[in-house]
């Protein structure tokens, strides 16, 4: 296995171990993702385990081409059937799964994981920092590039850097914060305030955003 691979299963078992420590009440909480609580996200992690990749094109076909809405009622539904310790096997049973986005590779694959990862953390006031090992293969080069894109994230004129890793990119204005919460604002995640800094650091700061 390579590099990006093993930290992809590495990050689906180390994420397995953090939900099976959940309460009920954490499990019930609301994440970064507009509408999904824990265990939302939980089920769209493990989505592309549980269903082949005909059932998802259809399940697209059937909310009329939009994915968002698709991936939305599959979250719910499963959510709603299955355990959270069926949930967290899911996760776990899956750390190898060679699941790739459609048109991505593995560094989507792992950004997937590792964004979907803080909605849950960073949502519940946890501080699970990320390995900065992951953070390095996940954090995108060009922000325009259609699996950024993808997340509708106002990130014209604003250039980022992280503080603790040496990662930059963009053009314009400066904003600075941890790579992880960069990554965050980069996929349309909205962040407490003070989490970034600098003067565009505004556009990336309260409410929450519908992105998946």
């Amino acid at each position: 296995m390579t590099d990006i691979h093993l930290a992809i299963a590495a990050e689906r078992r180390d994420l397995a171990d953090l939900l099976s420590g959940l309460t009920p009440e954490q499990w019930r909480a609301p994440s970064l993702c507009a509408g999904w609580r824990v265990r939302e996200v939980a089920a769209h992690l493990t989505m592309a385990f549980r269903y082949s990749m005909p059932r998802v094109v259809l399940s697209v076909m059937r909310a009329r081409g939009d994915f968002n809405r698709a991936a939305d009622r599959l979250a719910r539904r499963d959510a709603a059937a299955m355990s959270t310790g069926q949930l967290v096997a899911a996760l776990r049973d899956n750390a190898g799964h060679p699941w790739t986005p459609p048109g991505g590779g593995p560094a989507e694959a792992l950004r997937h994981d590792l964004v979907h990862g803080l909605d849950i953390t960073v949502a519940l006031g946890l501080d699970r920092k990320v390995p900065a090992e992951r953070l390095r293969l996940a954090m995108p080069d060009d922000l325009k590039a259609k699996s950024i894109a993808f997340f509708g994230a106002d990130l014209e004129g604003v250039w980022f850097t992280a503080d603790d890793l040496e990662w930059s990119a963009g053009s314009g204005a400066s904003v600075r914060g941890s790579a992880q919460d960069i990554l965050l604002a980069v996929t349309g995640r909205k962040l407490q305030p003070g989490r970034l800094s600098g003067v565009t650091s505004r556009r990336f700061t309260r409410g929450l955003l519908e992105s998946r």
